[in-house]
């Protein structure tokens, strides 16, 4: 419909599926496909909508797919790299630990659980060996090959 091109590249900068923004973005990978109605405006206001979110000097690349099955829809692809660090949002809310040179962490010895922070209990997990049959073709050859040779 009208706009589609606007809302379509809208739809795929703000989805809340994302881990971040692009905001900030000095590199921008961005690829538009559509039935054979695409215009070149409407990559053109795309790409606009997509460079006003990035960084001023943002690297901007975009790609333009005809697909007649597409019919009147659009679709719209947007990767993006290159933020500043301070412009992220992140996904959970949880605080990550800092690297503390003076924090003391002891090894456990084999067989002996070990106490983390928040006096929940971390279990070594143990396991088996699994067995592999050299001839069953369903492994892939460079396994057998090495179970053959080490034989």
């Amino acid at each position: 419909g009208e706009d589609r091109a606007q809302k379509a590249a809208e739809q795929a900068i703000s989805s809340q599926l994302l881990d971040i923004t692009i905001d900030g973005a000095r590199g921008i990978l961005f690829n538009i496909t559509g039935g054979p109605s695409l215009t070149l405006m409407e990559v053109n206001q795309a790409a606009a909508i997509i460079k006003e979110t990035a960084h001023p000097d943002v690297n901007l690349i975009f790609g333009a797919v005809i697909d007649p099955n597409m019919g009147d829809d659009l679709r719209i692809t947007v990767i993006a790299t290159g933020f500043d660090q301070a412009g992220m949002r992140s996904a959970s809310s949880q605080s990550q630990q800092r690297y503390d040179p003076t924090r003391v962490v002891q090894a456990p010895t084999f067989g002996e659980s070990i106490e983390a922070s928040g006096s929940q209990k971390v279990n070594d997990t143990v396991f088996e060996p699994r067995v592999i049959d050299t001839r069953d073709l369903n492994v892939p050859a460079f396994l057998r090959n090495r179970l053959n040779d080490s034989k």
